[in-house]
């Protein structure tokens, strides 16, 4: 056998105000919802017709959010196609089975599947007849009870399952004559599901409750259960590879399919959507690694002695580990196919295989190579190359290995092939609904004899058609001096042509500092840049770049920090300092720009405007409009407000609103020890077009904020600070309504979000004392889902897309729950993903008509375009307010937040020793007069 290590000691690293209560609370059983504002639901009297695609929701009916209110009619009707096709579920009551290990090890969760398939198809194919369907852990569904037999429980019982040697004749689980260790398997009946509750649920007379979440997630498992056993899969999605793109550094993409089965307005569909799997390359070990590094055909560059950089090691090392390897048999050189039982690349050795030694079983020491030449006697090809160790000790020389096909990569991908995988993601909408139906016949739901058996039926005539409404955009207001005061977006787009900004900055002192080459970046490239964002300034209306600036060109190796704020200095001791710094960058300069951001954001408070040099030279009119769209706000201007008239929910003053984006971010997959960061971004004015952010650190990867308190506590400060000194009357700088739009929360958070946030804003907004307690609405705004519409032949936009402006509540919305999916933007490239809002808690009582209305408006007020956005620029502008925090670190301290753990020399993986207090701090809070600036945009 391949020689072990020896020991290293210890374990090896591895609307307006509406009455009635919120909810959150649900009433009790037996009793009517009291009137709660928005489109009443029948408590007795004639009963309430609803309309094609919709349910009248009964009146005891509780809901995880808020209660379906009713549905919107403002807006034109538009009917599309969506990539959701019709099922029929069974009658027939469905056996729940704890799946369990006896020896309670964890194993990887294609290794389970191949140990339930043997188990149904080797060890006791009678009592597995029809088949069972397995969600890869801890449950197993059954299409009828399972009889055990000889046995004492006829709830329980435990099978030995062989995945070599062929099946004893009779009995129920030994194999004689078998060549591996056995798996026990005890499988215990927990529950019935009854499909009646999930039936009542789609029409509106059944809670969302437990009983129907089981009867969801069984129905998953029955169709996840085919594709599970014949391709790679990753939680919903499956990728085969009829259709790959090699991206190179040892990577390729697969295409894939998603599908999950959704309850629905009165019926069951399956959401089915193309997805992007990316794969290690499979075959000899020793290509992946040249190819991941960049140098095919050439193994002695993973030589050691040859001059294998250091930092390229332990960047290989970080790559391969995880990946699962089959072994040449040493004496045949041909690998083995035993698929079941491959080995797992911990990590990569710091030595060749000539000179890494191991102890042998007599305590005599030997190297790699020269155990393979005396064990096997077949010496090495390549005895300078490193060698691998595998989760069992083992080392392993890399020429002996070879990479498994099929292997789903679960790091990041690297930034610079991100644009490969998007072109290879990214369809028109009319092909990706071809894709999507031509997947049918890869899916073959038909032919599976998992959905025969549970009485699963899907309908694969073609997509769904289903009713919609186009939203009419609210009216946007420019500043005076503009030739059209007032603009009307057309299909979320419109321009700035012969327009000033509704509230223009002005400056008085401006600095240029330039971190390119002057042999890159002239003085004429200079003085063109200047004049360029002289010209588009003047334009809109911005005033003070007349001046001449100061321009400097600087080292990007020199202390960054230093040298802006000697600049500074100097400017200030000549009259003041600079209202804005313009930095030009060369391309790769993230260090560079975090620097910048830490000094301009935590440090002095001045405003940056950084340009990239390849961008800025010789630019055209159009990219500096653009930059001075930034660089207005940041300086405290307001480039354009929604008409209230249009916006009813804005037109209410004597209810003033303060509104919040929230979110959360998490370290990338495969990074630990590194820390989560939230954020929270509230208007401060009443036209809602000026915001103010804050962020925080806490543990990583928790979801719910938990400065959710402290947070909106200095949102709302800020917002009641700015109406003070700017003048605005006395009772309307206090908010009577908070309306928090929450990103990045997926369905299974909600009750989460319920409660453990919503109790902390609460308390915030009665720890301040206002004069009125705020009514407070939360609305979750999803993403991560797979929804697409598709529009008629003819009805699409320039890009294919449906128009900015559709809105579904109704079809494929959720039949109990205030739900609804929103495309406020228009389409670019390929196809548009629909925002899905989801309204947990309610005290304003909205309709559906004025939340959707809110919502659109809100997606019109981004100040960075003069496009509407996918999701309301507050939660837009929470999103980059997480990404930026990073900066929030001080440079010098070297806080490392990427997957950076390097291997010690003895091979032992070094772990992160910075716990979550170091990161907090050392998280520096913004500057003062960064408060209240929109430093983010």
């Amino acid at each position: 056998m391949p020689p072990r290590p020896p020991p290293r000691g210890g374990a090896r690293g591895g609307g307006g105000p509406g009455g009635g209560p919120p909810r959150g609370a649900a009433p009790p059983r037996g009793s009517a919802p009291p009137p709660r504002g928005g489109t009443r639901l029948p408590l007795g009297g004639p009963p309430q017709v609803a309309g094609p695609g919709q349910v009248v929701l009964a009146a005891h009916v509780q809901t995880i959010g808020v209660r379906k209110p009713g549905y919107g009619k403002e807006g034109r009707p538009f009917s599309v196609f969506t990539n959701h096709f019709g099922a029929q579920i069974t009658d027939n009551i469905i056996s729940h089975y704890d799946v369990i290990s006896p020896s309670e090890k964890v194993l990887p969760a294609r290794l389970n599947f191949e140990i339930i398939e043997a188990l149904q198809t080797k060890c006791a194919p009678a009592v597995f007849t029809p088949r069972c369907v397995y969600d890869g852990r801890k449950n197993l569904y059954a299409s009828h009870e399972l009889v055990f037999p000889n046995s004492k429980d006829p709830r329980q019982h435990e099978f030995e399952v062989y995945l070599a040697g062929p099946p004893a004749a009779g009995g129920d689980g030994a194999q004689a004559g078998a060549s591996s260790k056995p798996y026990k398997v005890r499988l215990t009946k927990v529950a019935e599901i009854n499909p009646e509750v999930l039936k009542g649920y789609l029409r509106g007379t059944q809670s969302h409750d437990n009983a129907v979440l089981t009867a969801i997630t069984a129905f998953n498992v029955v169709v996840r259960m085919e594709p599970s056993l014949k391709y790679p899969f990753n939680v919903r999605s499956f990728f085969t590879d009829q259709e790959t793109k090699d991206i190179g550094s040892g990577m390729i993409l697969w295409r894939g399919y998603f599908q999950s089965v959704r309850p629905a307005v009165g019926r069951m569909l399956i959401n089915i959507d193309i997805s992007t799997g990316v794969m290690y390359k499979s075959g000899p070990l020793i290509d992946l690694c040249l190819d991941f590094l960049g140098k095919p055909g050439n193994p002695a560059f993973l030589s050691p002695q040859r001059g294998l950089p250091e930092r390229e090691r332990h960047r290989l090392g970080r790559f391969l580990t995880n990946i699962r390897i089959i072994t040449a048999n040493p004496k045949t050189g041909q690998a083995n196919v035993r698929a079941h039982n491959p080995r797992v690349i911990k990590r990569l050795s710091t030595q060749s295989a000539k000179d890494l030694r191991f102890t042998m079983s007599d305590g005599k020491t030997q190297t790699v190579a020269d155990y393979f030449r005396t064990a096997y006697s077949r010496p090495l090809r390549f005895p300078d190359l490193l060698c691998v160790e595998v989760g069992s000790g083992a080392l392993l020389p890399l020429e002996v290995c070879t990479v498994i096909p099929g292997q789903i990569m679960r790091k990041q991908v690297p930034p610079e092939k991100t644009a490969s995988v998007l072109e290879f993601a990214t369809k028109k909408p009319e092909a990706r609904l071809e894709s999507i139906v031509n997947g049918l016949k890869v899916l073959e739901y038909g032919q599976s004899e998992y959905l025969r058996s549970f009485g699963l039926s899907v309908d694969a005539s073609g997509p769904v058609k289903i009713s919609g409404r186009v939203l009419n955009p609210p009216t946007l207001i420019y500043g005076a001096g503009s030739r059209q005061a007032t603009v009307n977006p057309r299909n979320g787009e419109w321009n700035m042509i012969d327009k000033k900004l509704y509230k223009p900055a002005s400056i008085q002192r401006w600095i240029v500092v330039i971190y390119e080459r002057q042999q890159r970046f002239s003085q004429p490239a200079a003085e063109d840049m200047i004049n360029g964002l002289r010209k588009a300034t003047s334009d809109m209306g911005i005033t003070g770049f007349n001046a001449q600036p100061r321009i400097e060109w600087e080292n990007p190796q020199s202390d960054i920090i230093t040298t802006l704020r000697r600049f500074g200095n100097e400017m200030r001791a000549a009259g003041g300092l600079p209202d804005i710094y313009v930095l030009v960058l060369p391309d790769g300069a993230a260090d560079l720009y975090q620097q910048i951001k830490h000094f301009s954001d935590c440090q002095v408070g001045v405003a940056t405007q950084c340009l990239r040099s390849n961008k800025c030279f010789r630019a055209k009119p159009q990219y500096y409009a653009n930059v001075c769209l930034k660089i207005n706000v940041k300086l405290g201007g307001i480039n354009t407000v929604p008409d209230a008239k249009s916006v009813p929910f804005l037109a209410d003053r004597q209810n003033p609103a303060i509104i919040i984006g929230a979110d959360v971010i998490h370290p990338s997959p495969g990074v630990d020890n590194k820390p989560s960061f939230t954020s929270m971004v509230a208007n401060i004015d009443p036209t809602f077009s000026r915001y103010v952010a804050i962020s925080k650190v806490q543990k990583s990867r928790q979801e719910i904020i938990d400065d959710a308190e402290e947070m909106v506590k200095h949102c709302i400060r800020m917002h009641i600070s700015y109406k003070v000194e700017t003048g605005i009357e006395q009772k309307a700088a206090f908010p009577k309504r908070v309306i928090v739009f929450r990103d990045g929360v997926s369905e299974g958070q909600f009750k989460q979000v319920i409660d453990g946030e919503i109790p902390k804003i609460k308390a915030a907004c009665a720890a301040l004392n206002l004069p009125v307690v705020p009514k407070l609405t939360v609305v979750v705004v999803g993403k991560r889902h797979h929804v697409r519409f598709f529009p008629q032949q003819g009805q699409g936009d320039r890009s294919g897309n449906c128009p900015a402006g559709l809105v579904v509540d109704s079809d494929v919305a959720s039949p109990a729950e205030f739900d609804f999916y929103l495309q406020s933007h228009a389409g670019l490239l390929g196809t548009s993903r629909p925002a899905h809002y989801n309204v947990l808690y309610d005290e304003n009582g909205f309709t559906p008509d004025s939340m959707q209305q809110l919502a659109f408006a809100l997606c019109h007020v981004y100040a960075r375009s003069t496009r509407s956005v996918s999701i309301p620029a507050p939660v837009y502008y929470a999103d980059i307010v997480c990404a930026r925090a990073k900066n929030h670190f001080d440079p010098s301290l070297n806080v490392d937040l990427s997957d950076t753990e390097s291997q010690t020399e003895s091979g032992q993986q070094r772990s992160s020793t910075k716990t979550l207090s170091y990161y907090q701090k050392a998280f520096k809070p913004l500057a003062v007069t960064a408060q209240r600036r929109m430093y983010f945009t």
